[in-house]
């Protein structure tokens, strides 16, 4: 699963990878790529770092707890100098840290997270222009 819309609204600094702490019809909810990434952040508290926002359904309604909240925040698991690395770039004037994918690596899901500066607009609308540019010079060519 990709977080299409933190490319196209954040210039992307540095990327990390993280495992995150799941229960079990989590698991098999990403796995049938159900996740929605729509707000979702991560925060550093503690000394550990949290995915907030993240929304993942259950995978079988009739199966789940009663208590079950499908965006509480949950556990990323990282090594102790990356934690102390983004909680140091947290602080920093507007840097941000958000999920960027979520994939599946040797039995285990990982996330891909990144520090982001927010765009301005002017700069979005630039990779609109070069975007539409970039699919009419493949459209001729394909034409051709």
């Amino acid at each position: 699963m990709e977080n299409r819309k933190a490319r196209f609204n954040y210039e992307i600094l540095e990327r990390f990878e993280a495992g995150i702490k799941l229960i079990g019809i989590e698991v098999k909810s990403l796995k049938a790529n159900q996740g929605i990434f729509d707000g979702s952040y991560i925060t550093v508290r503690g000394g550990e770092a949290f995915i907030v926002n993240l929304s993942i359904p259950a995978y079988q309604q009739n199966n789940t707890p009663k208590d079950y909240d499908p965006r509480h925040t949950r556990k990323l698991l990282l090594k102790k100098k990356e934690l102390a690395y983004l909680a140091v770039q947290e602080e920093q004037h507007g840097l941000t840290i958000v999920p960027l994918l979520l994939y599946s690596k040797k039995n285990r899901i990982k996330v891909e997270l990144a520090i982001v500066r927010g765009k301005k607009t002017h700069d979005k609308r630039e990779a609109i222009k070069k975007r539409d540019s970039d699919r009419e010079v493949r459209r001729e060519l394909k034409e051709r």
